[in-house]
């Protein structure tokens, strides 16, 4: 990897938990300076904007930052599910996971997809376009591993895919949100047990 990589790359990784915890506006480019060691120079020249806009550049950086932050969050998730083969497991697994590390996560500051809508829901549609891909993109993966259960036999036939992708999703955050704010693993406890037991009513 060349040195300009590796210090791109430094700055995404360090920028995401910045991003994910102060927002954007909260964000400084002095923050990214400090919590990597690179003068303002170092930052500028590895996301250039035509005009150099520094506005531009520190949304670059945000978008770079988010999107690393979904990946890392997507890998951790990939990785507990990836050798089940089951889709009503598969599913159960993912809920499990968050409810492991909801008060640890991947990124510090918690749920990148939760923060970022938060933060970016009015103040910058950049930002909150490349969330709802990232939400689009996870309702896919649900909606395709129920379909497959259902063509396993494991899911029920009459179960609506698109349906349940978003009651899934829509639980998931709810919980993450109220125990983030409680700042206790009660709240998406709650939310998971009924979410468990919506996965057990898709079984066929």
């Amino acid at each position: 990897m060349k040195k300009s990589e590796k210090t791109r790359k430094l700055i995404i990784e360090k920028s995401a938990s910045l991003f994910n915890q102060k927002g954007f506006a909260g964000t400084s480019i002095k923050d990214i300076m400090d919590a990597t060691g690179l003068t303002k120079g170092g930052i500028y020249g590895n996301f250039k904007k035509e005009g150099g806009d520094k506005k531009g550049v520190k949304e670059e950086i945000a978008l770079a930052a988010f999107q690393h932050a979904v990946k890392v969050v997507n890998e951790e998730v990939r990785k507990r599910t990836f050798v089940i083969e089951n889709s009503i497991d598969k599913l159960k697994a993912v809920v499990y996971f968050y409810k492991e590390r909801v008060m640890n996560p991947p990124i510090e500051g918690g749920c990148p997809l939760l923060n970022t809508s938060i933060d970016a829901d009015d103040t910058n549609p950049v930002l909150q376009k490349r969330v709802v891909k990232s939400i689009e993109y996870w309702q896919q993966r649900i909606i395709k591993t129920v379909e497959k259960g259902k063509e396993e036999g494991e899911v029920k036939k009459e179960v609506n895919s698109e349906d349940f992708a978003t009651l899934f999703i829509g639980t998931l955050e709810g919980g993450i949100l109220m125990s983030r704010i409680f700042k206790d693993n009660h709240q998406f406890d709650i939310m998971a047990d009924q979410l468990i037991k919506l996965i057990d009513e898709l079984k066929k």
